[in-house]
């Protein structure tokens, strides 16, 4: 990659060899000098050509070495890996993957851990007989302290541990969508920066060659006028179209250089990037029926699948609501530990001793809430909730179709007209052609040759926007379908 000059280059250093050619052959024609090819005033001027031809190459070929040239893949790759909107979806997705581990493990309990120390007096007896006070603080006051862990193992909810896990699955699938979203958006937008870039290069080598054929012209005209021959009207002509050949140049250069800085965003690049030194051209995806891309839609859309995954996760949050109506069974597990080195321990069982007893226990607990008034409203509310996301899918479904039937029809009307400015671009180079033909042999004057080159440049450009709009036309259907494959190339 980077390491030698495009075919392109070497196409453009190839047809500036045979334009200066062409031009050495006409000027010594215009000159009289048409008794021998081979005259020394000849070759030296061919020798030049070859000269400068050859240091053109070697100077492409330099300079594509010196940089690295990004393919349409690579520059999919790289923003994928650093648009921040990526990142950002990639970032809520695990949050929420997070979530479902959370839930996942509500089913091991919630257990609490406590610590208690404190100065005791000194109490001595039992519950029958002590010889202590209620003094609050003795000399024979000492340290008491006591640890406690106790927690519920949920063992049946109703429904309520299950609908959780289904509606936290149901949020990572929704959290899935997002990323394909945001991919399949930055993926839609590199490929127009992209194609933007090879369209205004292309635009470039066209407005290129047409300057240097009109300039030749204007500089032939001017000739002609100073020796009293030639038409000022036409030298005028040419003029004004080389200025505005000048001004196209101009708008394609901007272009360029917009769409690159687009593409050093959406890929992450800080320092200088480019692009494999390629012409537009058209995709290879053929259009089919309009009802395959629906179907395609149904199937692969993110938005689709994103609000069948909300529907299914509201779904879960009304039967979790509904099921909070009933109790929680689970399973009690306590143990405490304290000591008193002050206080007398009680050995009797049917004494109460909470300062010197470690107790371990385990058993089933109850917990019922209820606010069965406070419920009801919480299962409208869910309800509510649910009827909204069943709306939100009608219109997605819906809003999606004419969305992927309006991306297709405008890849139809793209490929037609990519069709007829291509025909039109063809006649327009045969006309070109003869008329080059005809100035050749002295049939035509060079007056004639304004209006063909203009429609030429005209057609010519008007097929590769044409290849640009079918380009983004389908990258807009398979962003509508989420059908990525049709791009596959």
């Amino acid at each position: 990659m980077g390491a030698g000059p495009s075919k392109r280059a070497f196409h453009v250093a190839g047809q500036s060899a045979k334009r200066a050619f062409w031009v050495v052959s006409t000027r010594q024609q215009k000159d009289g000098q048409r008794g021998s090819l081979a005259g020394p005033g000849w070759f030296r001027r061919s020798r030049a050509c070859l000269l400068g031809v050859f240091f053109l190459c070697s100077s492409v070929s330099a300079g594509a070495r010196a940089a690295e040239h990004l393919t349409l893949a690579q520059v999919l790759e790289l923003a994928e890996q650093n648009y921040p909107k990526i990142a950002q979806a990639a970032a809520r997705l695990k949050k929420k993957e997070a979530q479902l581990a959370e839930a996942r493990r509500v089913s091991f309990g919630q257990f609490e851990a406590s610590a208690f120390a404190a100065i005791m007096p000194a109490w001595k007896g039992t519950a029958v007989f002590s010889p202590s006070t209620d003094v609050a603080l003795s000399s024979e006051s000492s340290l008491a302290y006591q640890v406690a862990v106790e927690g519920v193992v949920p063992l049946w909810t109703f429904g309520k541990l299950t609908n959780l896990w289904d509606a936290a699955r149901a949020n990572v699938e929704l959290g899935k969508g997002e990323l394909l979203q945001e991919r399949s958006v930055i993926r839609r937008e590199a490929r127009r920066a992209f194609y933007g870039v090879q369209l205004s290069r292309d635009a470039l080598i066209l407005v290129g060659e047409a300057r240097s054929r009109v300039t030749e012209y204007v500089e032939r005209l001017e000739r002609d006028l100073e020796q009293g021959r030639g038409d000022e009207l036409d030298l005028l002509q040419l003029k004004v179209q080389r200025a505005e050949l000048e001004a196209r140049g101009s708008e394609a250069e901007r272009s360029e250089q917009i769409a690159l800085s687009a593409l050093r965003f959406y890929t992450g690049r800080t320092g200088g990037i480019d692009i494999v030194d390629e012409p537009l051209v058209r995709v290879s995806h053929e259009l089919g029926p309009a009802a395959r891309y629906l179907e395609a839609a149904r199937l692969h859309r993110p938005e689709v699948n994103m609000v069948r995954a909300g529907l299914r996760a509201r779904e879960a949050q009304v039967k979790m609501e509904k099921a909070r109506y009933l109790p929680d069974l689970g399973l009690g597990l306590s143990a405490r530990f304290s000591q008193a080195p002050g206080v007398t321990s009680q050995p009797n069982p049917f004494t109460y001793d909470p300062l010197n007893t470690p107790i371990v226990g385990a058993g089933l607990v109850l917990r019922w809430k209820l606010d069965f008034l406070q419920q009801g409203a919480r299962v409208a509310q869910a309800s509510a909730d649910l009827e909204e996301m069943r709306a939100m899918e009608r219109y997605a479904l819906g809003g999606i179709a004419v969305e992927v039937e309006k991306a297709y029809y405008e890849a139809k009307d793209a490929e037609r007209r990519l069709l007829a400015w291509g025909e039109a671009a063809k006649y327009a180079k045969q006309w070109l052609i003869k008329v080059q033909q005809g100035l050749d042999l002295g049939l035509t004057e060079d007056s004639d040759l304004v209006e063909p080159s203009k429609e030429y440049a005209l057609k010519r450009f008007s097929e590769m926007s044409a290849i640009l709009d079918y380009n983004l036309a389908v990258a807009d259907l398979a962003r509508a379908t989420g059908w990525e494959a049709i791009l596959a190339q």
